[in-house]
């Protein structure tokens, strides 16, 4: 079965970006408002997104099944499967000392988003810094600014090889090309970081150290 997709199926941007923002905002809404589960939630916006395909959008219904289990297989290996092997991993660094390196590390995040990606980085680090006395808001903000730069080439490189494979790209001219625009959000994101922890000020105390910081991480991200 042949069927073409319609980006615009209402010759209007407007709705259809609306519609096609309709199965996030359903599963967002459910996580922060409503306060549902978060499988439960997925599933619900799992069935809002065929809805819309089907209804709006004039996707055949066999189709949008097979397309909602190709996903699922796809979202259990192989991400699924890198987040699982990072936890473990995760678990014998703690069980033989080093992961106490990784905490002491300038790119501690960046290892856990190359190893694990999908926000792995941002669930371990906030829950270091919970545990150092951070509120949750600020722990999970901070973790987010953090998890910036490295996120291009995060699980292994899926997000790189996924786009080189949907346009056809070579896989080594996409990275090469993110690998010089990378580095300069690299330099950027210290900065950020300190700024929202401490703000302008403290931040300008420290900017050599910051300096020093972002080019130890934005230097090798464009060379290798």
């Amino acid at each position: 079965m042949i069927w073409q997709q319609v980006y615009d199926p209402f010759h209007n941007m407007w709705i259809s970006t609306a519609l096609a923002a309709v199965p996030v905002l359903v599963m967002l809404v459910s996580l922060g408002f409503l306060h549902i589960k978060a499988h439960i939630a997925a599933g619900l916006g799992l069935l809002a997104a065929v809805a819309v395909a089907v209804l709006a959008y004039g996707m055949p219904l066999a189709m949008a099944g097979n397309a909602a289990f190709y996903g699922a297989l796809t979202g259990l290996l192989p991400i699924g499967w890198i987040v699982l092997t990072i936890i473990f991993l995760q678990q014998l660094a703690e069980g033989n000392g080093s992961f106490k390196v990784l905490q002491a590390s300038l790119s501690g995040s960046a290892f856990f988003e190359g190893a694990a990606g999908f926000g792995t980085p941002v669930a371990v680090t906030a829950g270091i810094l919970i545990g150092l006395g951070f509120s949750p808001l600020a722990a999970s903000g901070l973790s987010l600014i953090a998890n910036t730069a490295p996120v291009a080439f995060g699980a292994l490189g899926t997000p790189v090889i996924t786009l080189a494979k949907v346009h056809g790209y070579d896989l080594m001219a996409v990275t090469a090309m993110i690998g010089r625009q990378l580095p300069f959000f690299s330099l950027l994101v210290p900065f950020w970081l300190i700024w929202a922890f401490a703000g302008r000020k403290a931040m300008w105390e420290i900017w050599p150290a910051i300096l020093v910081t972002g080019l130890s991480f934005a230097i090798p991200q464009y060379l290798v």
